[in-house]
C-alpha cells in the first residue's frame, strides 16, 4: 500500500457557514459530470476531530493507535498525528508514511501477525521497537533481526478460536503461552505486554471478560519468567458509533479494575481503525451500463410474483477498488441516488454491480431504486474504511479523487483545543468555500 503522490499539495476546502456535506457532493458531482464522471470521494476531517473528542471523553484512559491500513491518505494520517494517536503499521511503507509526519518510533507498533525480515530489519534501523508476537517461529525471526523488540504476545480470544471457515485468525492460544514465554526467554527477547483483538461484530459481552481474564494469566506467567510487562493492547473492534464505545467500556472498566487497576503500572492501549474514518468518507460512483431483466428471474432465478421489471446496473467502481472489503467481509453498502426523484415515482427491484463484469464484482445483490439511466450517480456513506487500497490494473481503473473539507465550527474547535496550522499539516490548504481553486489561487494558513 502506498501513500497518495498526487495528493503532495492537497487542500482542505473550509466550509463557510451554511455550506454542507451535500452542497460539496453536488459541486463535485456537476465537476465530474463535465469531465468524464469518474468516482470520487469527499472526506470530511470535522468528522475524525469529533471521533477523538469522543474517544477522549469516554475512554481516556485508553490510548488509541490508529490502524494505518484501515485508511492511510495523507489528510487522515496528518490530523491524527496533530491529535497525538499512536499509529499500528503493518508494513515498512506504512511505518515511513507515518515517521515522515515527525511522529516519533515509541507512538509506532508494528502489529503485522506475519513479518518479512526485511520489515523487522526496518523498523529495528528506524527505532520501531514495539511489535506483536503470537508464536516461535515469529520470536526466532525477531531475535536474530531486531535487538531492541520489545514484544507484546499476541492472544487468541474466544471469538475467534475455530471462527469461520475461511477467516485466517491470528492470536496464540493461552495454553501454547508458557512454551512462547519460555521460547522467549531463551532468545532474550523482551515481552512487555499483551494483545488481544474482539471483532466489532461479536455481541457477546463474555469474551471481553474471558479475554482479560486470560491476559491476566499471561500477565502472572511472565512475571514466573522475569518478564516486566507493563502494556495490555485491547486491539480494535470499535464500529464508530459512540453508543458501541460506551457499551464497551461499560463491560471492560469494571474488569480492568479488578485485573489491571489504576496505579499497577500498567498502560491500556488500543487500535481502532474504521472508529476513527469510516463515517468521513463519502464516495459518488457513476452508472456506466444497465441491464433490463424479468424480475421472476432475478435474484439466482428466486420467483418474486412481480410482473414488474428488475434492473442491473454496473458502476465505475467496485470490488477491484474502492469497495474491495466486499471480497472478505460482509460490507453493507447501502445506495443513496443522487438525482431528485418524486416522493410518489416507482421502485424496482435493482442489483449493484462494479464495472468488472466478474461475479465477485457485486456490490448490492437486492435493493430498491427508482429507475436510473446511464450516467446517473449513486452516492454511498460510511466508505472511509479499507477504501484506499491500490487498485487492481484491470481495465486501467482510475482510482477515485480525494476531496477534504472541514467546516468553520470543526476548524475553531481543534484551534481550541491547541492543534493549530504550523503544529499540524503543512501541506493543508484552505479556500473560504466548497469550490476548490486552483494551487495558485488557494492561500495557506502557516505562519
Amino acid at each position: 500500500m502506498k501513500g497518495f503522490i498526487d495528493d503532495a499539495n492537497y487542500f482542505i476546502g473550509l466550509l463557510d457557514e451554511g455550506t454542507n456535506l451535500g452542497n460539496v457532493i453536488d459541486n463535485y458531482v456537476y465537476e465530474h459530470t463535465l469531465t468524464g464522471k469518474n468516482a470520487f470521494f469527499v472526506g470530511d476531517l470535522g468528522k475524525i476531530v469529533k471521533k477523538h473528542s469522543q474517544w477522549q471523553n469516554v475512554v481516556a484512559q485508553i490510548k488509541p493507535f490508529y490502524t494505518v491500513k484501515c485508511n492511510s491518505t495523507p489528510a487522515v494520517l496528518e490530523i491524527l498525528a496533530a491529535l497525538g494517536t499512536g499509529f499500528a503499521c503493518s508494513s515498512k511503507t506504512e511505518m515511513a508514511l507515518v515517521q515522515e509526519l515527525g511522529v516519533s518510533p515509541e507512538n509506532i507498533i508494528f502489529i503485522s501477525p506475519c513479518k518479512q525480515v526485511s520489515q523487522i530489519k526496518y523498523a529495528a534501523k528506524v527505532g520501531v521497537n514495539m511489535m506483536t508476537c503470537d508464536s516461535e517461529v515469529e520470536l526466532k525471526k525477531i531475535a536474530r533481526n531486531h535487538a531492541n523488540a520489545k514484544v507484546l504476545l499476541h492472544i487468541a480470544t474466544e471469538d475467534n478460536i475455530g471462527g469461520e471457515e475461511g477467516n485466517m485468525k491470528f492470536g496464540t492460544t493461552l495454553k501454547n503461552c508458557r512454551h512462547v514465554l519460555e521460547c522467549a526467554k531463551e532468545l532474550d527477547v523482551q515481552i512487555i505486554g499483551v494483545k488481544f483483538h474482539i471483532s466489532s461484530a461479536c455481541k457477546e459481552s463474555q469474551v471481553y471478560v474471558h479475554a482479560l481474564s486470560d491476559a491476566r494469566c499471561v500477565f502472572d506467567m511472565a512475571e514466573e519468567f522475569g518478564f516486566t510487562m507493563n502494556i495490555l493492547d485491547i486491539g480494535g473492534g470499535f464500529t464508530g458509533t459512540e453508543f458501541q464505545l460506551e457499551e464497551v467500556n461499560h463491560i471492560i472498566s469494571p474488569l480492568l479494575d479488578v485485573y489491571f487497576p489504576e496505579g499497577s503500572g500498567i498502560k491500556i492501549i488500543s487500535e481502532p481503525g474504521s472508529y476513527y474514518v469510516s463515517s468521513a468518507f463519502t464516495l459518488a460512483v457513476n452508472i456506466i451500463a444497465k441491464k433490463v431483466v424479468e424480475n421472476n428471474k432475478f435474484s439466482s432465478g428466486e420467483k418474486t410474483g412481480s410482473d414488474e421489471p428488475a434492473f442491473v446496473y454496473y458502476m465505475n467502481d467496485g470490488v477491484y477498488g474502492s469497495f474491495a472489503s466486499k471480497l472478505s467481509e460482509d460490507l453493507n453498502a447501502i445506495p443513496e441516488v443522487h438525482k431528485k426523484y418524486k416522493e410518489d415515482e416507482p421502485l424496482f427491484t435493482s442489483s449493484l454491480w462494479g464495472p468488472s463484469c466478474d461475479e465477485l464484482d457485486q456490490i448490492v445483490e437486492n435493493c430498491l431504486l427508482p429507475e436510473l439511466n446511464v450516467g446517473d450517480w449513486l452516492i454511498f456513506d460510511n466508505m472511509g474504511a479499507d477504501s484506499f487500497r491500490e487498485p487492481s490494473a484491470f481495465n486501467d481503473f482510475q482510482r477515485p479523487a480525494v476531496y477534504y473539507m472541514m467546516s468553520f465550527n470543526d476548524w475553531y474547535e481543534m484551534q481550541d483545543a491547541g492543534i493549530t496550522s504550523d503544529t499540524m499539516m503543512k501541506n493543508f490548504f484552505f479556500v473560504p468555500s466548497c469550490i476548490p481553486l486552483s494551487q495558485e489561487e488557494s492561500f495557506s494558513t502557516e505562519a
